[in-house]
């Protein structure tokens, strides 16, 4: 079953922000973001480590914690 969509149609993405329809295109500058708004709150939520893989903190340190450590 083949869909009615031209062949030179760029794709249309949800955006990572909103969640909105993004133009998946060269002529949107901010893709995948559907527009610099989203990118910005993007940018800044990466500048403020938001998105962090979790991690356990390390259980063996060779060279210790140096905060930790006496004279």
């Amino acid at each position: 079953m083949s869909e009615n969509i031209a062949p030179n149609t760029p794709p249309t993405v949800s955006c990572p922000t909103c969640g909105g329809p993004s133009l998946f295109a060269p002529s949107n500058p901010s893709r995948p973001f559907c527009s610099v708004r989203c990118k910005d709150i993007d940018l800044g939520a990466w500048a403020a480590e938001a998105f962090r893989v979790p991690a356990p903190p390390p259980q063996d340190n060779p060279f210790g914690d140096p905060r930790t450590e006496s004279d």
